[in-house]
């Protein structure tokens, strides 16, 4: 069983190597653009800031692993078309030709539903969610929040909303190997509901909005992942003729 899973390890592996390549690379070339960056990552956390507070650092180290951590994210986003092109060449093999064709597409669509998940996130749930953390308990302490502890916190809020965005895509290509059809996704919707706000209740800060926030999106995106099921496989109701015909057959016996 083993020596059948080597060339499988073996793929995997190179595609992996190849990824990390791609994401280093970005990220030495963005390290040198950490500044800006960064300025640009803050921006919605400063402009909710209420007057005399200020972003702050509380180690000597961390302004450098935070600029680190910002170059290697914003690497990471770089990549992505690469990292879903290594990725659809890993399943490539067990595709058939007209479905390795969809390679360009895969790789378009999942980077720009990622970018809108992430800008979606930027724009419009993080302004939200840390006014409402910030101005929370203004009236008591002064906010000064730590710069390390924003950006890990940032990051991770864009990365999950980026990856909830690919729930289309994933269902299109599932849809197309016919793994599942409208009517299941329609019968697991209530399970899906409990799912979507046990995901968004942990990659998001503890507070309902930004709870609600989250799963909102991804509940449209399932209904969103319904109809792109349907027109890639629709539900076909099994044929009950020929097992009507033999019943009958049956029964004049």
């Amino acid at each position: 069983m083993f020596d059948e899973l080597k060339p499988h390890l073996a793929e995997l592996r190179k595609r992996l190597g190849i990824s990390l390549i791609v994401v280093l690379v970005m990220f030495l070339c963005c390290f040198a653009f950490w500044q800006p960056l960064l300025s640009f990552m803050i921006a919605p956390l400063k402009a909710v800031l209420p007057e005399g507070s200020n972003v702050i650092f509380t180690g000597v180290q961390e302004p450098f692993f935070t600029a680190m951590k910002v170059a290697f994210f914003a690497g990471f986003i770089l990549s992505l078309p690469v990292i879903f092109w290594q990725f659809w060449l890993f399943v490539a093999p067990g595709l058939y030709d007209n479905e390795k064709k969809l390679v360009v597409p895969f790789v378009l669509a999942a980077t720009l539903m990622f970018l809108i998940g992430a800008s979606f996130c930027y724009y419009v749930v993080v302004p939200l969610a840390f006014a409402f953390l910030v101005a929370f308990g203004s009236a008591l302490f002064t906010a000064l929040p730590s710069i390390g502890e924003y950006v890990g916190f940032f990051t991770k809020f864009i990365v999950g909303f980026g990856l909830s965005f690919e729930m289309p895509v994933v269902i299109f290509f599932f849809a197309k190997l016919g793994l599942v059809d409208d009517q299941g996704l329609k019968e697991f919707f209530r399970y899906a509901i409990v799912i979507i706000f046990t995901v968004a209740g942990i990659l998001t800060p503890p507070d309902v909005l930004s709870q609600f926030l989250m799963a909102g999106p991804l509940l449209i995106l399932y209904g969103i992942s319904i109809l792109v099921a349907k027109a890639v496989n629709p539900y076909q109701a099994p044929d009950t003729s020929e097992e009507k015909n033999d019943d009958d057959e049956n029964k004049e016996d």
